[in-house]
């Protein structure tokens, strides 16, 4: 769609794509996600999750008596949601990812990602330091979601979208020719 097009109704939302470098800026400035996966029944079940996006992945943990993990051992298969809500950027962008999951349970992986989810997490070096000794617990593992889908979405687009196009349509302001004297 060109920056000329109107459109005439929301039925095709894919024109207001997230571009990006919007999508990269709002990956750095959120910290928060909807982590997606499915249980043994094959429903799909979502939390709110803190993350790190690192080299295009995602990177999560929780302690592996969740029932989350066991049900990404048993399906790799999930989903990612970011929104701009809550963060320094404006409201009405999101991305959402279908991805493969992969749990780590060795140190290397724990000893980078606990220090990179701390200081995303706690700007106070103290509370950092606190925040990270108290992740690394004996069950807990890390989860990488590596990205094989996108959806982005802009609202910002669909707005200026529906303006342009009530701008195109108004009807001219005290234009009485219609109407007929009696």
């Amino acid at each position: 769609m060109s920056e000329n097009d109107l459109v005439d109704d929301y039925e095709d939302v894919t024109v207001y794509g997230l571009d990006d470098d919007v999508e990269a800026e709002m990956l750095q400035a959120q910290n928060e996600c909807t982590f997606i996966w499915s249980n043994t029944e094959g429903w799909p079940v979502g939390v709110i999750m803190s993350y790190v996006h690192r080299k295009g992945r995602f990177w999560l943990t929780a302690t592996s008596q969740r029932a989350r993990i066991s049900a990404v051992r048993r399906d790799p298969r999930v989903c990612i949601v970011v929104t701009s809500t809550g963060s320094k950027m404006v409201r009405n962008k999101t991305v959402t990812y279908k991805g493969t999951c992969t749990v780590h349970d060795d140190r290397s992986v724990k000893d980078w990602f606990y220090p990179e989810l701390a200081a995303a997490l706690q700007e106070d070096p103290e509370r950092r330091a606190v925040f990270e000794r108290f992740l690394d617990s004996p069950r807990r593992v890390v989860l990488e979601v590596e990205p094989t889908q996108r959806i982005g979405y802009d609202g910002a687009k669909m707005g200026k979208a529906t303006s342009e196009w009530m701008e195109a349509n108004r009807d001219p302001v005290g234009d009485d020719s219609d109407v007929s004297a009696s």
